[in-house]
Formats: C-alpha cells, sequence, structure tokens
C-alpha cells in the first residue's frame, strides 16, 4: 500500500464529505477510493469513517489521523518544494474561498481584477454566503470571518477591525432629536440587526470610559442582513449600527449622519480562517497576504482592539 497517497486520498474525502465528489476531484473511480480507505482502516486496525446513507462523519481515530495527515502531508509538500526549483513554490491551481456577503460584495469583488492580475494562475472558486460554512466537510481552502472565532480546529490570521458607526438619516434626527448620550437611546427607536443562525436580536455595544455598556434596541423592523439594514436606515425607519466600511458613501454624501461619536461602538476582528497544514499552500498564503493588504489600506478596518470583542459574528 502506497501509505502517502492513501493519506492524501483519506484527506479530500473528509474535505469532500462525499466519496463521488472526492473522486471528481482526484479523477478516480468512486469504487477506488472506497478500496483505499478499506484497506488503510484494515491496515491502521481501526475505523477512520461513520457512513450513513446521507453523511459520513469521522471516529474519534478518524479525527485524530485525519489532524496527523494535515500535518504529515504539509510538511512533505514543504520539504519537496525546496528541491523541485521555483515552479513549486509558484501560486497556482484551484482556490476556494468563502465570503461574508456584504464583506464580499463591497470589500473584496471590486478588487478581485487585481488580484489576477498578480496571480493569473490560481483559478479562484469564490462562495458568498452568511451560512456557517463548514470548511473540512466543504473542501473550502480558506475563508474571512468576522467576530470571534469559534473552531478551535481551524486556524485563524487576523486581517483587520472592522469599524462600526452609529447613525441615521436628516430627516429621522430632525423628527426625534439628536442623542448626545448613550442614556438618550431609549427615547429612539431603530433598525434591528438579528443573527440569521440563532434568530436572537445582537445588542449595540459601545466603549465608554474603556469599558463596554450594551443596548438591548427596539424598533419597527428587524433585519438579518447588512444591505437590508442599510436600506432600512435609508429609509429613515430609526438609528442603525453598521459596518463603516457598508455606509461610508452615504456618510460622505450626508444622506447618513452619525451620532454619538464619542462613544464608538466596539469593533470586530476580521480573519482568515483555514484548516491545520493550508497556510503552508502557495496559493492560500498569496490570497492572505493580498486581502490582508487589502483591509489595511482601508481606514475603516483598522479601528484599534476592543476591551472585550464582541462574541458574535456579523457580515
Amino acid at each position: 500500500m502506497d501509505k502517502l497517497k492513501a493519506m492524501q486520498t483519506f484527506v479530500r474525502i473528509v474535505e469532500a464529505n462525499s466519496f463521488s465528489k472526492a473522486a471528481e476531484t482526484l479523477n478516480l473511480p468512486r469504487a477506488a477510493l472506497t478500496a483505499s480507505l478499506k484497506n488503510l482502516e484494515a491496515y491502521l486496525g481501526v475505523q477512520l469513517l461513520q457512513r450513513t446513507t446521507r453523511r459520513l462523519s469521522l471516529t474519534q481515530d478518524g479525527a485524530d489521523y485525519f489532524r496527523q495527515c494535515i500535518e504529515i502531508l504539509g510538511a512533505v509538500a514543504a520539504a519537496e518544494a525546496g528541491f523541485r526549483g521555483p515552479g513549486a513554490l509558484q501560486a497556482k491551481g484551484k482556490l476556494r474561498v468563502d465570503l461574508p456577503a456584504a464583506v464580499g460584495h463591497t470589500l473584496v469583488m471590486p478588487h478581485l481584477a487585481r488580484f489576477h492580475q498578480a496571480y493569473p494562475e490560481i483559478e479562484l472558486n469564490i462562495s458568498i454566503t452568511d451560512r456557517l460554512v463548514d470548511l473540512t466537510q466543504e473542501g473550502i481552502d480558506c475563508a474571512v470571518r468576522v467576530g470571534q472565532l469559534q473552531d478551535s480546529a481551524l486556524v485563524g490570521r487576523q486581517i483587520g477591525n472592522m469599524r462600526f458607526v452609529t447613525c441615521a438619516t436628516p430627516q429621522y434626527l430632525a423628527r426625534h432629536g439628536m442623542p448626545r448620550r448613550i442614556d438618550d437611546l431609549a427615547g429612539h427607536t431603530s433598525v434591528v440587526h438579528f443573527s440569521g443562525r440563532t434568530g436572537r436580536a445582537f445588542d449595540w455595544e459601545f466603549v465608554v470610559a474603556g469599558e463596554i455598556v450594551k443596548v438591548a434596541m427596539r424598533g419597527p423592523v428587524s433585519v438579518n442582513d447588512a444591505e437590508a439594514n442599510v436600506c432600512c436606515a435609508l429609509q429613515h425607519f430609526g438609528l442603525a449600527q453598521l459596518g463603516a466600511y457598508q455606509v461610508r458613501q452615504h456618510l460622505d454624501s450626508g444622506a447618513l449622519v452619525e451620532v454619538l461619536a464619542d462613544t464608538p461602538p466596539t469593533p470586530m476582528p476580521m480573519s482568515l480562517l483555514y484548516p491545520q497544514g493550508r497556510m503552508g499552500s502557495p496559493k492560500v498564503r498569496a490570497f492572505a497576504d493580498w486581502v490582508a493588504g487589502l483591509f489595511a489600506a482601508n481606514p475603516d478596518l483598522q479601528a484599534a482592539a476592543a476591551p472585550a470583542p464582541r462574541a458574535g459574528e456579523r457580515g
């Protein structure tokens, strides 16, 4: 048995969460992958995967072996690259990236041609969704995430801090008055932003004298999408708390006005998330460095770290 090939096949099956999908990416018959896994399990003397008609799941032995396979294969790739000439270190091949909707549409996609010009041999496969994607099972190479990272099995590299602003239209403020202190928020309505995963409304968070103050807001409309939040704010539904980059053009034009600027909302960390061992890949490293540079050039993504970061995730 070719142990290295068996490891590579096992890793691909786990990443694709499907024998059929893994077979397609490896250009092999599905039966060959099934036989390879059976031989590997027989050799190791343990069951690596539990199979049902609907899905695959790792056993505890399988999860441990998967992590070690990732480390071993990464080390092998790094060792070989030093002897295979400059071409081995070239960023090329298919790169699967997952982006939150607002981040993807507003921050990344408008500049994508620059990435392609710099790395023409990388074939980008970009999914834009606010669904919580399982990077390992869906074969994603890397993903941008906003908020505190929850999955300890993945590796995160912080690439920015998303700054938020509290704002409203001049028409709304003319009718309801300008809030001067956080206590004034009790007399105002807001656009409520709730989590699409939990259904729970996000509290508004402010930095006051170095401490975080949370405020539960209420209003006539609730949304779970950043663009919908902006749209409602522009229709005078109330105050809104939004990513500064999402409303920069409206703040600059005067369509929205920032309020409570002396007590800013807490920022949220922005990270590039990837499975163990993937950062050794030149194509992942190239995208990580490019998107980090892109965010570094945007002042709305460079807020100082908060005393205690927000716990949730938002796009």
